[in-house]
């Protein structure tokens, strides 16, 4: 029963992980990267779909996306999308190809960056301490119903504890690398 827990809330710090790397990934560097424009939304036929479900995005060189559409009639649609997206890139086209530049960061948006990537680290904190607060309270759940013994019980708040510290270092870790790879010019 308690290994359940355990790796429950183990399994639930590793998602936590995953969606850090996720909105880390997203914040821009400098550097092109198709996942800059995940969040974009086309019209197309009637409703929003992602960007990467009308046209095949691909980086030309570290500072050049290349995104080609599947229609010819839908490159006005997906260049006006790129245009009023909040990233504040100018796309332009090439007949069938859209290429969208990356502008160079400046010294004070890697800055303005890198309080993100520490707000982004903070959430995923939370969420992982949350997860623990989660699993001691199912602890002392089964404490109460007599399922366990205290020292099941602390024994497995040890543990948790362990994987806790485990996981929010590594958070640490993932941010100061995102950082050090914003500072770099």
């Amino acid at each position: 029963m308690i290994n359940d827990i355990t790796k429950d809330a183990e399994a639930r710090m590793k998602k936590s992980i995953e969606s850090l790397k996720a909105e880390l990934a997203k914040i821009r560097t400098g550097r092109a990267h198709v996942s800059i424009l995940d969040h974009i939304k086309v019209e197309y036929y009637g409703s929003e779909v992602p960007l990467s479900q009308v046209a095949r995005l691909s980086a030309e060189d570290a500072r050049t996306l290349s995104v080609t559409p599947w229609e010819k009639d839908m490159v006005a649609k997906i260049e006006k999308a790129i245009m009023t997206s909040d990233l504040g890139l100018n796309p332009t086209t090439n007949g069938m190809v859209i290429r969208v530049p990356m502008p160079p960061l400046t010294e004070e948006r890697r800055r303005d960056l890198g309080k993100v990537v520490r707000a982004e680290g903070e959430q995923a904190k939370v969420a992982i301490r949350n997860i623990r607060r989660d699993a001691n309270t199912d602890l002392k759940e089964m404490l109460k119903e007599k399922e366990i013994s205290e020292d099941d019980e602390r024994n497995g708040e040890a543990i948790i504890q362990k994987t806790t510290d485990a996981y929010v270092k590594q958070v640490d870790e993932l941010v100061a690398a995102k950082e050090q790879e914003l500072m770099e010019v």
